[in-house]
Order: C-alpha cells, then structure tokens, then sequence
C-alpha cells in the first residue's frame, strides 16, 4: 500500500521539525555549535539562585556565629581572594558569601579565609571599613612593605595599576601570602566568581583524584594545579587538530565502502549486490553520510564530544585565571617564576611555566566556580575578543557550570557532611 504525497509531506516535516527542536535542545548551550543560541547559554540559571544564597549569607553576618580557621595542623586550604575597588559593582561580597555559605563548622576550620586589598591606600576599597569582611574571613591583607617598596605602588598604580605588571605582582603576593600559612595547598579565587554549594568537600575530593592520578597514570608525585573554572568556548573543533578530523571523516566514510564492496564479492548476484552498485545509490549514501559528517561537527565538541565529568587533564585551551587550587610548593614554585618575569598575564605565564617544565595540569568537570563580573580587569573589553554584543569579560562564562541544581548540591552536602561526622565519631 502506497502512502500518499501529502502523508509523506506531512511526516517529513513532523521529522523535520522534531530534528531541530532536538538540535536546539541539545546544542543551544554549546558555544562550539553552529546552533548555539546565546540568549539561552549565557542565561544566569545556577549562578542567580547562588547568588542570592551568597547575599543572604552576607546580609544575615552576625558575630556571634562565626567560625574561623582552627588549628594550623588540621588546616587544609589556604583561601585568597586578590579584590581592587572596581568602578562599576563590587562582587566581593557575593564571592566571599558563597565561599562560605554551607560550610559546616568544621569545614570552615579547615581553611584560612584571606582577602587581599591591593592598595597603597586600602581605605579606598568599599569593603575594607565594612564589618562582615574582616568579621567572617581569618585576615585582610594589605601591603607591608617599606617606604622605597611602597613608592613602586605608587608608581604602578599612577600607571593605572597595568594588570600585566601590578595584576602579577599582586597575585604573586598573596601566593606568598598563603604560602605562610602552611597548608598543602592554596586556593586562589578572583572577586568576581562565585562557587557552588558544597564546592569545598568536591575541590578536596577533587585534589585526592588528581593526586591518585599523577602517581598512578603519570609517575609524578605532584601537580602544578587543579583549575575550578574554565569556558567552554575554546574547546571547540580547533584549527591544530584539522589533520585528525580529515582522518577520522575518511575513516567513516570508508565503512560503508568496504561493507559494499564486501556484500558484492561475497554474494554478486544478489538484488541487494546489485542495487548496492548502481550509481544513484552510491552517490545518494555518500551525500547522506556527507550530511551525517557535517552535521556532526555543527552539533559542536561539547556535545558530541563532551569533556569527562570528574577530575581530568586539561594541559591545553584552559581559560581563565578566575579560580585555582595549587599544591603550596608548586605555588612558591610558580612566585620565583613570575620573579624572572614581571610583565604578563598570570594565566599565560602559568601555561608557560607548565609547558616549559612538563607539569600536571588538571581541571574538575563541571566547573565548581562561575565568572560573573561583566567588565575585565584587563580593559578591552569590547576589543576583537567581544562577540554576541557582549563584553570579554561576560564572555568569561562557563556554560557547564549552569547546570548545577541547587536542590540536589544542597542534599548531596549535607550527605556528605553527615556521613564525615559518623566517621569522626567511629574514631
């Protein structure tokens, strides 16, 4: 029985309009798609309801209740957060406010919490005469040099404080700064990120997995650092690798050859042989599969290809500086580094220092830490970088990261919390 023209018409189109809402679905959010829908991946899902959390953290301080770092020996991370009076809004207190918000008492005792003011005079910063800073965070660091040290901050920031000069020097501080303290390892967060509920029980978690795996996988006893933020735009089919794209279209494209050419010497006579060979079914399986090929790279990396959730490496193509996690010999390491080069971008300077010495780098998937400030620290911010009417620094922006349910963050640490307190009581 024979369907007719207008049912065929009809279900092609149901077919054809199935396929695009799938695609849209799919691929809206992947900025390494021909489909990517930026309204919808740049969409503030998560980072909005923690935001609010963070705020409501900060609104409710009250002195009474504060935890801070317990005993040198039990501590496990030192926390810095370099933050500079910005022109526009301040995020300091929602950065802070989610770093800390959830935590348990005895997680908070097992960081020191510093916040760096990088002025010569730090009064100039909103937060610095603001009662919940130095009442909820272990210590506010300024800088204590002498006269002919200070004068060089002087003359940077009459400059204007160039981040590839001062932003290094400063982040080279409260490295050492954090260094002193004596953790394992230091965590440094830019003020204008926030972290996910319960991102310290995954980043110590994380830190073990990457430990394990530098031992088992690679032989090395360390790591240079774990990144809890990255953006997924530059994990798109990039241009270095075009050699392995070419291969691996040719070998698909070989399959259904070889499976032809096998069905026509192993049974020539055959109706389906001989329908195999002809011309218009040729050219119409290899215009498919050319359509299938396409297709496949417009979906984009991310979502045919998706990074590992977990603990992995990620030596290439990670941006940016926004929150790092490095093993405290390492971070004295990288100080000496930035020592012989004081001109640069700490990330860029980072990868050189990796590459150059063939360390560890790993990252935790999905992000545990979103950028949201929305004017780079660098300037530029509507230079060639900026793209989809937004600015570099909103380009900043990890899609993966949105993706967080906050019902589920919430449960999944106060699963975890209680299932520590069973084995601190077992012992």
């Amino acid at each position: 029985m024979f369907l007719s023209a207008r049912l065929i018409t009809g279900i092609a189109i149901f077919v054809a309009i199935s396929l695009l809402y799938t695609i849209n679905s799919v691929s809206a959010r992947d900025p390494t798609s021909l489909f990517f829908n930026p309204r919808k991946g740049y969409a503030p899902r998560y980072s909005t309801i923690r935001r609010q959390q963070a705020d409501a953290f900060i609104a409710s301080y009250n002195p009474a209740n504060v935890v801070k770092a317990g005993d040198e020996k039990k501590r496990k991370l030192c926390v810095g957060i370099p933050s500079f009076k910005r022109e526009a809004a301040q995020y300091l207190p929602e950065t802070v406010g989610s770093l800390l918000d959830g935590l348990t008492a005895e997680e908070r005792r097992e960081i020191y919490f510093m916040v760096f003011l990088p002025h010569s005079n730090p009064a100039v910063h909103p937060a610095y005469s603001e009662a919940w800073l130095s009442g909820l965070v272990d210590e506010v660091i300024t800088y204590e040099f002498g006269k002919d040290r200070m004068q060089y901050i002087l003359d940077m920031e009459a400059k204007g404080g160039k981040f590839v000069e001062k932003g290094l020097f400063d982040y080279s501080y409260l490295l050492t700064k954090c260094a002193e303290q004596f953790t394992p390892y230091i965590a440094i967060f830019e003020d204008d990120t926030i972290a996910i509920d319960g991102w310290y029980h995954r980043t110590i978690a994380a830190i073990h997995e990457a430990e394990q795996q530098a031992a088992l996988q690679r032989s090395k006893s360390d790591f240079l650092y774990l990144r809890l933020f990255y953006t997924e735009e530059f994990f798109g089919w990039n241009s270095e690798d075009w050699k392995t794209y070419l291969f691996n279209s040719i070998l698909v494209a070989a399959i259904p050859t070889v499976a032809i050419f096998l069905i026509r010497f192993t049974k020539p006579t055959t109706r389906l042989s001989l329908t195999l060979m002809t011309p218009r079914t040729f050219l119409s399986m290899y215009a498919l599969l050319a359509v299938v090929i396409l297709l496949f790279f417009f979906l984009g990396r991310i979502t045919v290809l998706p990074l590992p959730h977990g603990v992995h490496e990620m030596p290439q193509f990670g941006c940016c500086s926004q929150a790092f996690v490095f093993p405290n010999t390492k971070a004295l390491e990288l100080v000496s580094y930035f020592k012989e080069r004081p001109l640069g971008y700490m990330d860029v300077l980072t990868e050189d220092f990796a590459n150059e010495r063939g360390e560890l780098r790993y990252a935790v998937t999905p992000p545990l830490v979103q950028h949201v400030g929305r004017k780079s620290s660098k300037g530029d911010d509507y230079g060639p970088m900026s793209k989809w009417g937004r600015s570099v620094a909103e380009k900043i922006w990890s899609f993966g990261y949105e993706a967080w349910d906050w019902r589920v963050l919430r449960k999944e640490h106060e699963e975890v919390s209680k299932l520590r307190n069973q084995d601190m009581t077992a012992l």
